[in-house]
C-alpha cells in the first residue's frame, strides 16, 4: 500500500509532490532542499550549513515516515558546484557515520531556491 508521508518538522512542498512515500518497509523521500522548516527561506551561509540543513529536514521526513538515517540505503546528492564536494563530504561523514549508504553525487545547471545541495534517499524500516 502506498502512503504519503508529512511532516511540519521539515518544509512543506514547494510543488506538487509528497515529502516522502511509504510502500511496504521502504521509504522514497523527495529531494530536500535547505530550506528553514520555519520559515521556508533557504539558509543563509555554505554549502556546509546549506547540507546541515538539508540532512536535518531528511532526518525529519524519515522520523516521520518510521525510520532514520541510520536505515537510508541509497542517496542521490546534487550539488550546484563540484568545487562544494569536499566540504559536502565532511558534512554528510558526520551524518551517516562508518557505514554510509550507496550514493551518486552529481553537479546541477540549477537548483530550486537557489540552493547549493539537495539530496534524496530511500531508506528500509525495520
Amino acid at each position: 500500500m502506498r502512503e504519503e508521508v508529512r511532516t511540519e518538522n521539515a518544509p512543506q512542498p514547494i510543488g506538487p509532490y509528497a515529502q516522502a512515500i511509504r510502500i511496504g518497509n521502504l521509504v522514497f523521500t523527495s529531494g530536500q532542499i535547505p530550506l528553514d522548516p520555519e520559515t521556508g527561506q533557504l539558509v543563509s551561509g555554505g554549502i556546509e550549513q546549506q547540507t546541515e540543513r538539508v540532512l536535518e529536514n531528511l532526518k525529519a521526513v524519515l522520523e516521520a515516515a518510521g525510520t532514520s538515517l541510520e536505515r537510508v540505503v541509497r542517496t542521490t546528492c546534487f550539488l550546484a558546484n563540484l568545487d562544494d564536494f569536499p566540504a559536502f563530504n565532511r558534512v554528510y561523514a558526520r551524518y551517516f557515520g562508518e557505514h554510509p549508504p550507496a550514493r551518486t553525487t552529481v553537479q546541477a545547471a540549477r537548483l530550486p531556491a537557489g540552493a547549493l545541495v539537495e539530496v534524496d534517499c530511500i531508506a528500509v524500516i525495520e
